[in-house]
């Protein structure tokens, strides 16, 4: 009897537990290769994908939804588990141009498919990345019976941050994207773009964005909840005209949606997650990429000196780029950038770009003549494609343009869309918009062009598949210098951009104006003093730097030798010291030897620093040579004064430095034999 008794309360306990075992079977967690990081994902009982994410004990991420909604039925709920697959990588890949020689890409991955249990039984594939500093993930739509041609009306990604942290955001409204960065609690933000950076805490910075943006929409977020001890923010995707945000057909990934970790603010601008989740580099010769600077008339459009369009002020002579040609050649840059060459500016041509033409000159510009005149010199001509967001026209042109160009030996081109939609109907960041980026950057690829975008879709990583995307605009530039009506950039900014849009990707900022007074306003010119300008050469990358006054501003300037001595390309990258908003010191090797160079500034306050040498080599001695600001500097009232000087440093060495309200210091480290 007793055995009975025994042998039936086994039975129930075993029983009791299976619903247990059931449930603990839909979710499964993956850890980064050190263990610090992990993510927790699954189903619930009502079949709705979900996943967390803990920093050690610490939860970073709360329970977040996943999930889409398509036009004909939703991807939400009613899942099944179908099972968790797992795999690993470490590897090292080599980038032709950057921040630092090779990246390395380790990280564990964790799949979970899914299939819905009534209906149409859609299956749905949800792929994580976890790396020791970040983690992403990407949707994955298998080619399935019931499921071939889809649009998606909305993506239900959410992501529940722990506490209410302050955040660094733009609007997702900004025009191409050319607003001011705002910090505020999280839950106080309205829609914003990605990327969207956190201080969460003195050992806990984020920066939430998406990687290898492929035939999709661009990603804003917006809070959606808000309660004590939490704020969950939801996606956002940017429509076609008709509503729709994206198109696709079976099989299809979704670009991967990325949070950085980090427990110090500089590792935000060394952490390589975002570039680890983009394909490996489609190009197989990268040879014919390379870096460099480049002058260009460009600022004196901007300073109502010249016009784009033809005319007795035009900008774009044969004369006139002569000059420059020769300059470059003087002073050892690789590249001459002439805006206003072409026909279409005559034309109100932000409203009618479709009468641009990518190959047809103005009278008074020799193209081809002037493009053989700087190969003489060891110089070539950077061809601007202005298209005011007639993506049409420009794409019907692309081949004979980038056939033309290759043909002259022309290897970089900078496009533009100064308009807010693309073919007067879409707008530039829709699935239509990135559509159409990658058209141009493909067809470059093909023809060895190099593209520097102007007014693009948000960076998000493909210059490691596309090497030749350079560099994007996409941030509010030197150029609000010259005209804005409220005054220009304030003294805060370019301590901002490392820390948000640059993590982005490389930005063409256009640094280097050494006349400070305002031309257009008064009151509207740099807001920074002239070491200022120098410091932006190290602290905003791109791998072609634009020293980006007028020529006649560089002559007898001693500061111009630090433009001239810039590399462009690195093999290290260090953030020695920092502070989002307030200053940052940035120090690079440059990648063609063991010589550093450094770069500080600072915002509205003078401030004090005491500079370690420490990512020096030990037992190496360097000759350095500082521009820092002079006595009496201030960038509102006298911006000019530079002090110069030399000391001979080490490893150990610590220096004392000096900026002045929105002022800076550069530095050239060069290593003794």
């Amino acid at each position: 009897m007793k055995t009975k008794i025994l042998k039936h309360f086994i039975l129930a306990v075993c029983l009791s537990l299976l619903p247990m075992a059931m449930v603990a079977k839909q979710e499964a967690m993956v850890s980064s290769p050190s263990g610090n990081i992990t993510l927790t994902t699954g189903v619930d009982n009502a079949g709705r994908p979900y996943y967390s994410l803990n920093r050690g004990k610490e939860e970073i991420l709360l329970r977040s939804a996943l999930g889409l909604k398509l036009k004909d039925g939703d991807l939400s709920n009613d899942f099944r588990l179908i099972g968790f697959s797992r795999a690993t990588k470490d590897e090292t890949w080599h980038q032709p141009w950057g921040e630092e020689d090779d990246v390395r890409n380790h990280y564990n991955e964790l799949t979970m498919k899914l299939a819905q249990k009534k209906g149409l039984q859609r299956q749905l594939t949800i792929v994580f990345r976890v790396f020791d500093d970040g983690m992403g993930f990407r949707y994955v739509f298998p080619q399935q019976k019931n499921l071939s041609d889809f649009i998606i009306t909305d993506e239900l990604t959410e992501f529940c941050f722990k506490g209410d942290p302050e955040a660094w955001t733009l609007p997702f409204d900004a025009d191409y994207y050319e607003g001011l960065w705002t910090k505020a609690p999280l839950s106080k933000k309205q829609k914003v773009c990605t990327p969207v950076t956190i201080e969460a805490k003195p050992d806990l910075y984020m920066m939430l964005h998406e990687a290898n943006l492929t035939d999709y929409s661009s990603l804003n977020v917006k809070p959606i909840e808000a309660k004590e001890g939490y704020v969950r923010l939801k996606a956002e995707l940017v429509p076609w005209s008709n509503g729709d945000l994206v198109r696709a057909k079976a099989p299809f990934v979704s670009p991967w949606r990325m949070l950085s970790v980090e427990d110090h603010v500089g590792g935000l601008i060394t952490n390589r997650v975002m570039l680890n989740l983009n394909d490996p580099c489609k190009i197989k010769d990268t040879s014919w990429i390379t870096t460099g600077k480049y002058v260009g008339v460009w600022w004196t459009y901007h300073m109502q000196h010249a016009t784009w369009g033809i005319g007795p002020k035009h900008g774009a002579t044969t004369e006139n780029t002569k000059r420059y040609i020769d300059f470059a050649a003087e002073h050892g840059f690789k590249g001459v950038l002439v805006e206003g060459w072409n026909y279409g500016w005559e034309n109100d041509w932000g409203k009618e770009g479709d009468k641009f033409n990518f190959t047809k000159p103005y009278p008074d510009y020799d193209f081809d003549g002037l493009q053989k005149y700087a190969l003489s010199k060891g110089v070539s001509l950077i061809a601007h494609n202005e298209t005011g967001g007639a993506a049409k026209n420009y794409e019907e042109q692309l081949e004979a343009a980038f056939s033309l160009y290759e043909k002259m030996g022309i290897k970089a081109i900078k496009t533009g869309y100064v308009n807010k939609v693309m073919d007067n109907k879409e707008l530039q960041h829709s699935q239509y918009g990135v559509r159409h980026y990658r058209k141009v950057i493909e067809a470059a690829a093909r023809h060895h062009i190099m593209v520097v975008n102007h007014e693009p879709a948000m960076p998000t990583g493909l210059q490691r598949t596309y090497p030749n995307l350079i560099a994007s605009e996409g941030v509010r530039g030197q150029e609000w210098n010259a005209w804005d009506g409220a005054g220009g950039n304030p003294p805060y900014h370019l301590c901002v951009l490392p820390f948000t849009r640059q993590l982005a990707g490389p930005i063409d900022f256009t640094p280097g104006i050494f006349k400070l007074e305002g031309q257009v306003y008064a009151h509207t010119h740099p807001h920074t003093t002239l070491a200022k300008q120098l410091a932006e050469y190290v602290v905003i990358y791109t791998p072609w730097q634009m020293a980006a006054d007028e020529i006649e501003n560089y002559k007898d300037q001693p500061a111009f030798t630090f433009i001239e001595a810039m590399p462009s390309n690195w093999q290290k990258t260090v953030i020695p010291m920092a502070e989002i908003g307030k200053y940052i010191v940035t120090a690079r090797q440059n990648r063609d030897n063991q010589d550093w160079f450094v770069g500080g500034m600072t915002d509205e306050n003078a401030r004090d620093i005491s500079l370690k040498l420490d990512f020096l080599a030990p037992g190496t001695t360097y000759k350095a040579i500082i521009y820092k600001d002079g006595p009496d500097a201030e960038y509102d009232k006298n911006p000019y004064p530079m002090t110069i000087e030399q000391l001979v440093v080490n490893h150990d060495s610590v220096l004392k430095l000096h900026m002045a309200k929105s002022g800076g210091f550069a530095i050239q480290l060069i290593k003794q034999a």
